[in-house]
């Protein structure tokens, strides 16, 4: 407690008030309480004294969060405005424009325009830069500019973009949004239906309930589940989705805390639709939190195979607590573990290194359990896939490479630059690649390897040695090296870069809906499946 008062200036009092009521705190009271008036009396004098004016509720909100930075990034404090985000979140229901937005300094990047809604009617496309709407200046706004698109159904608003450097206007009429959790689902053969699940809201299970009915009733007699990119939601839609495959009565997972009224298990409540059918579930780095609760289970029950790359790993649980004057508390309250007994869990946040970061667990420290039929999987690290798909699995260049946008601002430029006639045909070629890395040369994109950082620290003491002389030449030898190893990992990941600036060229011409459908003859994961699926024979020794 004392170290976060080292690190931070500003502590929430409401949140601690709080804390103060749980029994596991009562033997901190006294900490507490003086922790708390050292507070009170710090905030009142920095607001009654400091040189120039402040504004206690913005200054109230950085310290909660940058507070709760030291724990996990699941713990979070929600203001109203957040209240209000996280509800659409979790029920996929809200009134806009109907795009995906990414908030930038000065402007809103229009990331995904959702096909036949407001903003796909008035014109707006992936990469363009709105900068007013109604006349208020993005750059000028004070809070979040994207806000601005929400109001009242059927009310009008002007949006001033740019587009490949000109301005344009356009009017948006807003609507109701309803964002599906299942946007896609079709037969990808007379007897192998697809089912795209890309969040746990409020709709995951009933509506992937309707699609395997009705893919059963077009035929389907096995069936590929899609949980690549699906970032997680809620757990009880998790439990209903595996529900769909498996009896009532059946653990799905169990979380445990120090809390004993949080310590739960989770069983199927409802009779399934189908216990028999042949399931493959995909699933990535991307694929998080209930997503790792359905492909674990399903893998843990001998239920479902699993393909892909080994999911992102996280095997927490967070709970809302409801805060005063409308604001909210979502905090870490359990861990989670499937049938077999392991947790996903991949990093440590309780246990950093000397930078702070959280650590990853270690291989070597990986335990290992039980499948239903006796298979062997592992704790420590996110969900294993039973086929590994070595393309599908990102690297730390290409982590970077998405985390600088620039698969997503090239996509934008090649699609100004390119018509497509037949995209189902769609071939990134050579040339479009090396475009691409000269694009990287070009925009800046910067990308520092551990091994850099370390460079630098050692040449930083050398200095203080006085051995900078002897030691900066080798320095930049090293750099140099450095900078040619970094352009060969672009190459080595030629494969993986070219699927993922496919996915965004094709959603920029035929939007998600098509890019479903693009999968379903192009997809890498999507053809292994099929063929898993169809050799009963191997998918029954994958099982076993």
């Amino acid at each position: 407690m004392k170290n976060i008062f080292k690190r931070r200036i500003l502590i929430p009092v409401f949140a601690v008030v709080i804390l103060i009521t749980g029994s596991s705190f009562k033997n901190d009271f006294f900490e507490i309480a003086k922790q708390i008036e050292i507070f009170t009396t710090l905030f009142k004098e920095l607001n009654m004294n400091y040189v120039d004016e402040t504004n206690p509720a913005e200054l109230m909100d950085n310290a909660i969060k940058n507070m709760l930075n030291d724990l996990d990034p699941y713990t979070k404090f929600y203001n109203e405005q957040d209240v209000e985000a996280e509800r659409i979140r979790r029920t996929g229901d809200y009134t806009g424009v109907g795009a995906r937005i990414r908030t930038l300094k000065d402007k809103l990047v229009v990331v995904e325009p959702y096909k036949d809604y407001p903003a796909d009617k008035a014109g707006l496309k992936a990469g363009d830069q709105i900068t007013a709407i109604d006349g208020v200046s993005v750059a000028g706004y004070d809070g979040d500019a994207s806000n601005l698109l929400k109001g009242a159904p059927n009310s009008a608003l002007i949006v001033t973009y740019t587009r490949q450097g000109k301005s344009n206007t356009t009017s948006v009429t807003r609507s109701e949004i309803e964002i599906d959790a299942v946007p896609h689902f079709s037969m990808i053969d007379e007897q192998t239906g697809y089912i795209v699940l890309q969040k746990f809201n409020a709709k995951a299970s009933s509506q992937t309930g309707y699609a395997l009915k009705d893919l059963k009733a077009q035929g389907a007699k096995k069936i590929i589940l899609d949980l690549r990119g699906n970032p997680g939601g809620l757990l009880n839609e998790a439990v209903n989705v595996v529900n769909l495959f498996v009896p009532k009565g059946q653990l799905v997972v169990t979380t445990k805390s120090k809390v004993k009224k949080y310590n739960k298990t989770y069983y199927t409540k409802k009779e399934p639709i189908d216990i028999n059918i042949p399931v493959v579930v995909l699933i990535n780095g991307r694929s998080a939190s209930a997503s790792e609760i359905v492909s674990g289970t399903l893998q843990d029950l001998d239920r479902a195979v699993v393909v892909g790359s080994r999911s992102f790993g996280k095997g927490l649980v967070q709970r809302p607590k409801k805060l005063t004057y409308g604001t909210q508390l979502k905090v870490t309250i359990s861990r989670y573990y499937t049938p077999s007994g392991r947790c996903i869990q991949a990093l440590d946040y309780w246990n950093r290194d000397d930078s702070g970061n959280a650590v990853r667990v270690k291989q070597e420290n990986y335990n290992v359990f039980k499948t239903k039929n006796g298979r062997k999987v592992f704790d420590g690290g996110g969900v294993f896939p039973d086929e590994a798909i070595e393309v599908t699995k990102n690297t730390a260049i290409t982590d970077a490479i998405l985390s600088s946008q620039s698969v997503f601002d090239f996509a934008t430029t090649y699609y100004y630059d390119h018509k497509i006639e037949d995209i189902n045909n769609f071939k990134l070629t050579d040339a479009d690649f090396n475009a691409f890395k000269s694009y990287l040369n070009t925009s800046g994109f910067e990308f520092e390897t551990e091994t850099e950082k370390a460079l630098k620290k050692a040449l930083e003491v050398s200095k203080t040695e006085n051995l900078d002389d002897d030691i900066s030449k080798d320095y930049k030898t090293l750099i140099t090296n450095l900078d040619n190893s970094k352009a060969k990992a672009v190459q080595d990941n030629k494969k993986l870069l070219i699927n993922l600036l496919t996915d965004e060229i094709v959603k920029r011409y035929v939007y998600r809906e098509g890019l479903y459908e693009y999968y379903k003859t192009n997809n890498e994961e999507i053809k292994k499946a099929t063929e898993i699926l169809a050799n009963t024979s191997q998918y029954n020794r994958y099982l076993n």
